[in-house]
């Protein structure tokens, strides 16, 4: 196994992680993975109606930013959400963020 680059904890930036979740593709990636814990990229680019590329930059922006970790096993890479880092560095964005898309997908 091994870890793709991340920043730091004490390194990520609120305006990256604000910019990285401003995008609709990008937030589904993130509520899909609040949902799920760790999902593999395949299983999370699953139905999001843009090319295997494509995801792949949402990918890197969310992992550049800190949202995310990516690691690598193999020939599979893995992501979570990097909570406990986040809520650190910015204590009730993640939950904010997510509460408003998850609640909005209610009926």
């Amino acid at each position: 196994m091994r870890l793709l680059p991340h920043p730091a904890t004490e390194n990520i930036e609120l305006t990256e992680v604000l910019r990285a979740l401003s995008d609709p593709v990008r937030l589904e990636i993130v509520a899909r993975l609040a949902v799920a814990g760790e999902m593999t990229c395949t299983v999370a680019g699953d139905d999001l109606g843009v090319h295997k590329s494509t995801a792949s930059h949402h990918y890197r922006m969310l992992r550049e930013a800190g949202v995310v970790l990516t690691k690598q096993v193999g020939r599979l890479k893995y992501m979570s959400l990097r909570r406990d880092d986040l809520d650190r560095r910015f204590p009730g964005l993640l939950d904010s963020v997510l509460n408003s898309v998850l609640g909005a997908a209610r009926p």
